[in-house]
């Protein structure tokens, strides 16, 4: 009896942006492309970007699909018109583990918030009327996963999103146009701290580790900031300083646990493992001379401080744009350790070394009834489109 061939669900296709915002890259979908099932919040939303990104990869590769195995590209993004007053669009971010099967969405992502407004204008999500032929757009986002207001500033030639120009980012090879994006009111949620625990510093006990002193932060996205000194570290770091070394990444992550518990953000260390994305974990130092991870040299007296970050799990090559926003809230903010690391002087904006060169950031904040709050923080990204049209993946994998 002849074998009956095995039959296999074909490929399903699915309109697709391919973008890099800020010193990332994602995926990018308008939430009417998904597939039914996928255009709610849910397992079969969760299981097509795990295919589309190429996760779970047991070789750490993203191979078979368009992550690029690092946290800052295995990411996607959902945009859709925006069912919020004052708003034009609607913004989801999704963290895609790289080795686990899970979506994180307990955060935004700073970087590629830089890419939201290009990419609304390109697929009409916003109305005609509120873009000009010439000069600069203002996108109103409303960040989904954090609730709140993000101002993109997208500037516009002969009725086309600009994404070629001049502005230099580090961390980015090749210029491109500037887009200032402005986060809205970027602390906590109204009714909630800013500083979860009530204190700019505290003494973090992390049982096996050590105590560290902290300032743990929640502007942008939760944050436990360190002393480089206090963890062996000059805050001059390079990626490979930690990323090479097992043993510093495992204290990290324990570090980031007991932050999280701290912060209230999880009632268990052990459910660190299913949030990734946040809090983040960065160390601080004051500034000194170092060399970036291209090889240029940045005197002290260019920056203000250092600050190093990890991402899911791994020191990160640049600035998260959501940690930014932390950085220059926290160093606004007299006593925190980043406001101390830059000098214990009042400032409006920071200039911060980070593993492949430095970025400013504003923010305005203040202090009534002994409550801190941010009004905005302010920087200045870029933002371009890399391929359009479908990706496709197996019709049985959502």
């Amino acid at each position: 009896m002849a074998n009956v061939p095995q039959t296999y669900a074909a490929q399903v296709k699915i309109p697709a942006t391919y973008m890099r915002g800020g010193t990332s890259k994602g995926v990018f979908f308008n939430l009417t492309d998904l597939p039914k099932s996928a255009q709610t919040a849910g397992a079969a939303r969760d299981a097509l970007l795990l295919r589309v990104i190429g996760s779970p990869d047991p070789y750490g590769k993203q191979t078979d699909g368009m992550g690029g195995a690092t946290s800052s590209t295995s990411k996607t993004v959902i945009i859709s018109k925006s069912e919020k007053a004052d708003h034009d669009v609607d913004y989801l971010f999704g963290q895609v583990s790289i080795d686990r099967p899970f979506v994180d969405w307990s955060g935004n992502c700073g970087n590629l918030t830089a890419a939201v407004g290009s990419f609304a204008i390109n697929s009409g999500l916003v109305d005609a009327n509120r873009l000009p032929e010439n000069g600069v757009a203002t996108v109103r986002i409303w960040q989904a996963n954090i609730s709140k207001t993000i101002i993109a500033h997208v500037p516009i030639t002969n009725g086309a999103v600009q994404e070629t120009g001049n502005f230099e980012l580090d961390g980015v090879t090749f210029p491109a146009a500037e887009v200032p994006v402005e986060f809205i009111d970027p602390s906590a949620d109204e009714g909630a701290s800013m500083f979860p625990t009530g204190n700019l510093v505290d003494d973090l006990e992390v049982p096996g580790v050590g105590t560290f002193k902290a300032t743990m932060i929640n502007a942008g996205i939760p944050t436990i900031f360190l002393n480089a000194e206090d963890l062996g570290y000059k805050g001059t770091e390079l990626q490979e300083a930690v990323n090479g070394d097992d043993k510093a990444l495992a204290m990290f992550e324990t570090i980031r646990a007991y932050g999280a518990v701290r912060m209230g953000l999880i009632q268990h260390i052990d459910e660190a493992v299913q949030r990734q994305h946040t809090p983040k974990v960065a160390f601080v130092a004051p500034s000194q001379d170092y060399v970036s991870s291209s090889g240029k040299a940045i005197a002290a007296s260019e920056i203000d401080l250092h600050v190093r970050a990890l991402s899911m799990g791994k020191l990160h090559h640049a600035m998260m744009g959501t940690a930014a926003v932390a950085i220059g809230t926290a160093a606004a903010i007299p006593g925190t350790l980043v406001n101390l690391a830059a000098g214990g002087v009042e400032r409006n904006s920071v200039c911060f070394g980070h593993p492949s060169g430095t970025l400013r950031v504003g923010a305005e904040a203040s202090e009534k009834d002994g409550e801190w709050s941010v009004t905005k923080a302010v920087m200045s990204r870029s933002a371009r489109i890399l391929m359009e049209g479908w990706v496709r993946v197996p019709g049985d994998a959502f």
